[in-house]
């Protein structure tokens, strides 16, 4: 789904947030209600959650990311889960990068199909089975927090240091997504990303109720030499302005900004103008690895915008370089404890019942 956060969600509440108040009631007891009373399908393996307290990014993707490297680095098989956002597909699939196009499985798990095995599914419990059949030994939600449709064992919020929680007012008056009480109680650690104090009242509210935070900034890969150049930036995510910061940070010069909507797909007229403009005005075209994307396998003059644009490539660097292994351990612990409670007994089941092969069970996880 194509969304984009009212600026009024990020600044101090106004008479936009206050006048909201009672949806923002009605909705939180609904989003409250799922998260506390959901039936949650119990699954054969770890699952990771990386997720938000708010509607739109904060560092969720290139957090999956870093998991997923460190998970391979030390010989498990992780998959990732997406619901696919801005996708058509509406059945369970497989993400294949080299056939599939952002149209119908979403730009995200394009991204992370380049990683590892990915499956979108609009049901979360259909998508961890098949990972789980596919051959995953450690399933990482990227998003699904508040869903409430299958086990974690692990669920890392991630912050964004410099917006926060924004005004603090649930959807519609602000960007948070369920009580943030609620939401604590099923947080395991939070994941405060970049510098700044926005994030810090939560991160508080966290340690009193007993749950560590980490801290990871965003580097770029490469694009020394986009110092000094003049360009147009584009992006079409939930904080455009970030990416603007981070081309700013590497000594460009934007000429020209343009933003457009979280997964949002560009129209022809929309992808005409920055071609026009950047070459009336001799720029570089530099955009997100989401929206770049988002333009393969697209025709018209699509083609020639994926030739010219430079992606600014980005990975979540954590603090503590110990913070992953730290994390899937914690969650290999947590799914053990859960499969004793639940009665799993002998080799792991899937949920259907089924024995999965000996291959596929976790390491270190019975």
């Amino acid at each position: 789904m194509v969304s984009e956060a009212p600026p009024f969600w990020w600044r101090k509440p106004d008479w936009r947030a206050w006048g909201l108040s009672p949806f923002s009631f009605l909705y939180g007891r609904v989003a409250g209600h799922r998260m506390t009373h959901g039936r949650r399908a119990s699954v054969a393996v770890p699952v990771i959650c990386v997720g938000n307290f708010t509607v739109g990014g904060a560092g969720k993707t290139p957090t999956a990311l870093a998991l997923a490297r460190a998970a391979k680095a030390r010989g498990l098989t992780p998959g990732f889960l997406s619901r696919g956002y801005g996708g058509s597909l509406d059945v369970t699939t497989v993400v294949d990068p080299g056939h599939h196009h952002a149209t119908a499985v979403g730009d995200e798990p394009l991204l992370l199909a380049r990683e590892a095995l990915t499956v979108i599914a609009r049901r979360r419990a259909d998508g961890a089975e098949r990972l789980v059949r596919e051959g995953a030994d450690l399933i990482i939600m990227d998003d699904g927090f508040q869903s409430a449709q299958i086990a974690i064992d692990y669920a890392l919020v991630v912050i964004d240091a410099m917006r926060g929680i924004g005004n603090g007012h649930l959807v519609p008056g602000g960007p948070v997504r369920a009580p943030l009480r609620t939401q604590l109680l099923y947080t395991s650690a939070l994941l405060k990303v970049g510098e700044g104090d926005a994030g810090d009242r939560v991160v508080r509210l966290a340690a009193r109720a007993g749950r560590p935070f980490f801290s990871a900034s965003i580097k770029v890969r490469g694009q020394e030499d986009l110092s000094g150049r003049k360009v147009l930036a584009f992006a079409g995510i939930a904080d455009p302005a970030k990416f603007f910061r981070t081309v700013d940070s590497l000594g460009a010069s934007i000429a020209v900004r343009r933003s457009f909507g979280d997964h949002e797909h560009l129209e022809e007229d929309e992808i005409a103008d920055i071609l026009d403009i950047a070459t009336r005005d001799d720029l570089e075209i530099v955009t997100t690895s989401k929206d770049y994307v988002r333009l393969i396998g697209l025709h018209g003059r699509a083609g020639e915008l994926l030739k010219r644009c430079r992606v600014i490539e980005i990975d979540m660097v954590f603090a503590d370089p110990h913070a992953p292994d730290l994390i899937i351990d914690r969650a290999i612990v947590s799914a053990r404890e859960r499969r004793l409670r639940e009665g799993w007994t002998g080799k792991t089941l899937l949920p259907s019942g089924e024995k999965v092969p000996a291959s596929r069970q976790i390491q270190g996880g019975e």
